[in-house]
């Protein structure tokens, strides 16, 4: 079905506005981009009620046993930590030369270790702190990466965010392309790192596991893709070490252990998969303002019989998105 004429007009305002957006920023020192993000964030908190009131509710999901006010104070954190994160993403000319010492590896010699394995890495993680600067600096700490992405609908603005992250030496595979499922065969072939997002319910397959206290479909690719390729899984987290620019990130990888040839492929996969979520969790619980919770996280219910069987060339596909 064709786009409307102004729908299709007010998109391309709408991406050309982003990319002057985009220039300007990138011109600003990283204390005033992160200020001018902070500010933007305060702005989405106050006019964007429907995605405002959705989070909240996520939050009443999550945290039952906090107060309204304390998760209302989550939910505007949570736009303003956004914000931060875009403006912060979109300077990084300003810092990309220190990037080692601004956004920290806890465990530095995790990822050297495993990479030296020879069969790549499942690098797992989710739409939390800034995920996209956490892509940047596992390359920069020399692990050649790529990851799953869903193409949205503003091709310019998807564009810009795949040249972004080429310029950081991440390679972006999108979801719908046809020749995604070769090239995540040749990642792992060449013993490189895949990215993937599993932290929310979208049309890919999946299983049900617990994520705070409540099953959660949640995409299956990590186990899939450890027991057909042998690689190790990493969960992979990130998060602010202050509320300063000048303090910076945070970097903490976990690794999954997993049986290799399990009697049982399909419970091992399930174990895999509530492993990579209970990780993501326990990162979540320390800093919920730092997750995106404008998503209905426990969509799919294990009784509507609606758990998604996709084609197994889409099954590959992480859960996002965002960009990832």
């Amino acid at each position: 079905m064709a786009v409307p004429l102004r729908a299709r007009a007010r998109r391309t305002l709408r991406s050309h506005a982003i990319r002057i957006l985009v220039r300007l920023v990138s011109l600003l020192p990283l204390p005033i981009a992160f200020r001018v993000g902070a500010a933007a964030g305060a702005l989405g908190h106050l006019l964007l009620r429907r995605t405002r009131a959705l989070a909240l509710r996520q939050l009443a999901l999550a945290f039952p046993e906090r107060g309204e006010g304390e998760r209302r104070r989550i939910a505007r954190e949570m736009f303003l930590s956004l914000g931060r994160a875009a403006a912060e993403v979109t300077a990084i000319r300003s810092y990309d030369h220190r990037l080692e010492a601004y956004a920290e590896l806890g465990d530095p010699g995790l990822l050297a270790e495993v990479m030296a394995r020879g069969k790549g890495m499942v690098y797992v993680t989710g739409h939390l702190g800034n995920w996209e600067l956490m892509a940047r600096r596992i390359a920069r700490a020399g692990v050649p990466n790529a990851v799953i992405a869903k193409r949205g609908g503003d091709g310019r603005l998807m564009d810009l965010i795949a040249a972004w992250r080429a310029e950081g030496g991440v390679t972006t595979l999108w979801r719908e392309e046809p020749d995604t499922g070769r090239a995540i065969i040749r990642t792992f072939r060449q013993g490189r790192a895949l990215g993937i997002l599993v932290d929310q319910d979208t049309s890919v397959q999946g299983v049900f596991v617990p994520f705070f206290g409540r099953l959660a479909h949640t995409p299956r690719a990590a186990g899939d893709l450890a027991l057909r390729f042998g690689a190790p899984v990493v969960v992979g987290t990130i998060h602010r070490k202050g509320p300063r620019p000048t303090d910076g990130h945070l970097l903490e990888l976990t690794e999954i252990p997993y049986d290799p040839d399990p009697a049982d492929r399909e419970a091992e996969v399930i174990r895999i998969t509530a492993a990579c979520q209970a990780a993501l969790e326990a990162t979540i619980r320390r800093f919920p303002a730092e997750w995106v919770w404008m998503h209905q996280r426990w969509k799919t219910r294990p009784e509507d019989g609606s758990a998604r069987k996709m084609p197994e060339s889409r099954a590959v596909g992480g859960g996002s998105d965002r960009p990832s």
